[in-house]
């Protein structure tokens, strides 16, 4: 049995392609994770100011019920980072999100989720 190689004509070019797209790639993720961490941010901040202006008897009930739901957000924010605390984070986290969404539970956080995400062409 003959070993058939195939050899690029460029690998060097080949391999620079692939790593700038690997980059890219990086670069993306990144920018929607700083994206949906400071949509929280916003959102946090406007669950706090509801939650004071509740204590003073000045807000109504949709805007506690918004608050509420902000608050569940930052509870699920706030169990997913226990699992970022264990050894294999990176395994367990996907798989703890895939196994809410095949179970019908959302586990993430609204703005972590892909529902909010435009899609891409």
């Amino acid at each position: 049995m003959r070993l058939i190689k195939v050899v690029h004509k460029a690998p060097i070019r080949v391999a620079k392609i692939s790593k700038r797209r690997q980059q890219m790639r990086l670069r993306r993720a990144m920018l929607e994770l700083k994206l949906a961490l400071s949509q929280e941010k916003q959102e946090t901040k406007e669950m706090v100011d509801i939650y004071k202006r509740y204590s003073t008897g000045k807000a109504h009930k949709e805007e506690l019920k918004i608050a509420n739901k902000q608050f569940f957000d930052l509870l699920k924010g706030l169990g997913l980072g226990v699992f970022a605390l264990l050894p294999f984070a990176p395994i367990t986290i996907p798989l703890i999100v895939k196994l809410g969404q095949w179970v019908g539970v959302d586990v993430l956080p609204s703005s972590f989720s892909s529902t909010n995400k435009p899609s891409r062409k």
